[in-house]
């Protein structure tokens, strides 16, 4: 062996080379010594530090992130809830595949994994599973201890008022309702019903329901459904359409001209060169008993118009209101007759109060306001009776029986409870879902629920008198843009005799949740008619 130019044996080459090794490994315990003292590890002990927090199961942080670990963006917020794998900035972690995938921004063929995909994907993952739970016989109760036999011994007991036990009955039923479809089916029965659902409107006893349903050869049309119970505890309806056609965007109410519920009036938005219009059309169009005698139909030309409201009281017999941009028009039905009021804004949202002919106005501006009909007279805003603000556009307001009280609804998802003698809110609704849809409230005020379809195609329902949300109904298809189900319901759907529950309708198909949990599904067929 030669070192530095000398020749060496081979015992004594084979000390140096231990001594050589000897020192190397001593530098490299020192090295080591000091990296631990200063907190350093090598890559094999993070390695192992990482599999022992994350479990090999799981994946830990990527070694190209050096951050700490950021909170989850709401794409992919489910996935990171159910692992501990943190977020790469442009990337998002599959739970499924346990593996990260590259996201770019934007909507494109050559990238088709966006967040707005995966939010889709999550929200209709979290609708199934919410279909799944609500298919399950038992349901956990709104409320600590809401069930049948314990209301009924505190009212025996005397520790609840009647009130009370017939509201808290109704929460423990409106827990239990499941879903049920109606089949539709036209005279002919080798083509079934194809027509989505756009709006079903029921009358003040909800024995009829107003549809307005799309066409396959664009427009839309209407009819009316009417609902008997039958003696087997299921629920019949009878669906007669018309032959009216409109492309045009709807605003609906129950009017009452010659008797009570006679007629449907429909306000049409207008269309470029087309002007909108206010229609009167009679029930008795959309029934097989007496076609010859339709009643009063008439129309009445009106600019953009946005809603539509009948008044039932007396000092304002056979007058309705329309909503236009930046004015309100009253019409007398009869006469012809029209009074108008300047608005600073476009008014969304309109009904009447029943004991006085007072006139509840919802604003884009989200201004609320109400006119007083027997102040017609005032040319200022001095005939604004009251007037309170919520922070977006109002898309419904409900008048309650004490008057007194006003709900409303806006595009931010907020429902509020008003006192309109003080125009101050006095209890707010949480979880109701609106961005910038044209949504409708619904009460059932004896019962003491209100109810109310998102644009996230979830139905909620609450307790009116505390707020509590009491039911999340998903819908029974993936949500869409063009798939908001519209409902009604009522304590006796069909009339006295009918059958207490909800009825819901979305695309095509006509579903039923009833109170009474031994409902008879085979009853309830739907029958079509040509008028």
């Amino acid at each position: 062996m030669r070192v530095r130019g000398r020749v060496l044996n081979w015992s004594h080459g084979c000390n140096v080379v231990a001594a050589i090794a000897g020192m190397k490994k001593g530098n490299w315990r020192d090295r080591g010594r000091d990296r631990r003292r200063h907190g350093y590890r090598s890559d094999w002990q993070r390695d192992r530090t990482q599999e022992q927090r994350y479990g090999s199961s799981e994946a830990g942080p990527s070694y190209r992130d050096r951050t700490p670990e950021s909170r989850p963006s709401s794409a992919a917020a489910a996935s990171s809830s159910s692992s501990s794998a943190p977020e790469l900035p442009g990337f998002y972690f599959d739970a499924e595949k346990n593996r990260y995938f590259r996201l770019l921004p934007g909507h494109n063929n050559c990238n088709p994994l966006t967040r707005g995909l995966l939010q889709e994907r999550e929200q209709e993952k979290h609708r199934a599973r919410m279909i799944t739970e609500d298919e399950r016989p038992r349901k956990k109760a709104p409320r600590a201890g809401l069930n049948s036999a314990l209301l009924l011994q505190k009212r025996h007991l005397g520790l609840l008022p009647g009130v009370s036990y017939c509201r808290r009955i109704h929460e423990v039923k409106v827990s239990g309702m499941r879903r049920h479809r109606l089949e539709v089916q036209s005279s002919d029965s080798s083509s079934p019903n194809t027509d989505n659902f756009r709006l079903i409107v029921g009358d003040s006893a909800c024995e009829r329901v107003f549809t307005v349903n799309d066409v396959s050869h664009g427009g839309c049309k209407y009819g009316i459904m009417n609902f008997r119970g039958c003696s087997r505890g299921s629920l019949s309806v009878e669906m007669c359409d018309n032959l009216y056609f409109t492309n045009r965007k709807t605003g609906i109410c129950w009017a009452s001209v010659t008797h009570h519920d006679s007629h449907v009036l429909l306000c049409l938005v207008g269309m470029a060169e087309t002007p909108g219009c206010v229609s009167l059309l009679p029930a008795s169009l959309f029934s097989n008993s007496n076609p010859d005698q339709p009643g009063m139909l008439c129309s009445f030309k009106i600019s953009t118009a946005w809603s539509c409201a009948w008044c039932l009281n007396p000092q304002a017999d056979k007058t309705f209101s329309t909503g236009l941009s930046r004015r309100v028009i009253v019409t007398d039905a009869v006469t012809g007759r029209r009074q108008t009021y300047g608005i600073g804004s476009d008014v969304l949202a309109q009904q009447f109060a029943l004991r006085a002919p007072v006139l509840f106005n919802g604003c884009r501006s989200g201004e609320i306001f109400s006119i007083d009909l027997r102040q017609r007279g005032r040319r200022d805003h001095s005939w604004k009776a009251c007037r309170f603000y919520q922070d977006s556009a109002i898309t419904s307001v409900r008048i309650l029986q004490d008057e007194n009280y006003l709900l409303a609804a806006d595009m931010m998802g907020e429902i509020k409870l008003w006192d309109v003698r003080v125009t101050k809110p006095v209890q707010k609704y949480e979880g109701h879902h609106n961005e910038h849809a044209y949504l409708p409230l619904h009460i059932n005020e004896p019962e003491g629920l209100l109810m109310a379809v998102g644009q996230d195609c979830y139905t909620r329902l609450w307790s009116l008198g505390d707020g509590k949300l009491l039911r999340t109904i998903p819908s029974p298809h993936p949500a869409g843009k063009d798939l908001i189900p519209s409902v009604v319901f009522s304590s006796q759907l069909g009339g006295s005799r009918g059958l207490p529950g909800l009825l819901m309708a979305v695309r095509h198909d006509l579903y039923y949740f009833p109170y009474n949990s031994d409902y008879q599904e085979g009853g309830g067929v739907v029958a079509e008619a040509a008028c």
